[in-house]
């Protein structure tokens, strides 16, 4: 087995299997839903988990979800710890992501494949792992995900993770490195992009499935994040 960078989808069904090799599993799009001997729960967009060659694993996703998958021989020292199971990954990680994607979907190219992964390698071993993945705010994460049509108030999410709004922001921030909104903004987006690209439901509709009831503010945002309007992304699709 050579080490490798590759994108993945999978499905609503539950799956389970091991293998002789370590795995990285770095969602670029929704959240994969995994069950490990000292994990389960979703893992989201800036977030990693790591499947430790010969673990047995189940998991399963929505089809429209997107995922960097790394086969490694060996990991590095950083992440061998047990508490690295799942960790929240750094900007600059996130960011090259989204060029790795980008790259695999161009061309085939061994030499350039091999310089990315190298990267890639450089850029995991300057993970840290500041404290397990706190439960009241996964739970938050999760609830996010599950309902980015609906309202999220800081006050709403608060009383999930069971914390006055004051100390959930500052919770919320210190665990994944942005705050409530921001969050929330990046998986509304992120799904609008899967939908834009894969349904062909129309712009308006697509605002509403991420919680926007202004198509026009909608459309704003959108913009912002990917440099181009929802039509126009969506035209360029065809």
């Amino acid at each position: 087995m050579e080490n490798s960078l590759s994108i993945r989808a999978y499905t609503r069904q539950r799956q389970g299997h091991a293998h002789d090799y370590h795995q990285l599993v770095l969602p670029i799009q929704g959240t994969i839903q995994i069950e490990l001997d000292d994990y389960s729960g979703g893992v989201s967009v800036g977030e990693c988990v790591v499947i430790q060659a010969g673990t047995f694993h189940h998991f399963r996703a929505n089809e429209s979800a997107r995922f960097i998958v790394a086969d490694m021989t060996e990991l590095p020292k950083n992440i061998t710890a047990p508490d690295f199971a799942v960790f929240s990954i750094s900007a600059p990680l996130l960011s090259y992501l989204y060029f790795v994607e980008k790259q695999l979907e161009h061309e085939v190219d061994d030499l350039l494949e091999g310089a990315v992964f190298d990267v890639f390698s450089r850029l995991l071993a300057q993970q840290e792992n500041n404290e397990v993945p706190d439960p009241r705010i996964r739970a938050v994460q999760s609830h996010i995900v599950e309902h980015l049509d609906a309202e999220l108030s800081i006050e709403s999410l608060a009383n999930i993770a069971c914390l006055s709004p004051t100390q959930f922001k500052k919770r919320f921030k210190e665990m994944l490195g942005m705050s409530a909104f921001q969050y929330i903004t990046l998986q509304r987006m992120e799904k609008a992009k899967a939908l834009l690209t894969h349904t062909d439901l129309p712009v308006q509709l697509v605002s509403e499935r991420v919680g926007y009831g202004d198509i026009s503010a909608f459309s704003r945002r959108f913009s912002t994040y990917f440099g181009m309007s929802p039509r126009v992304f969506a035209g360029n699709r065809e």
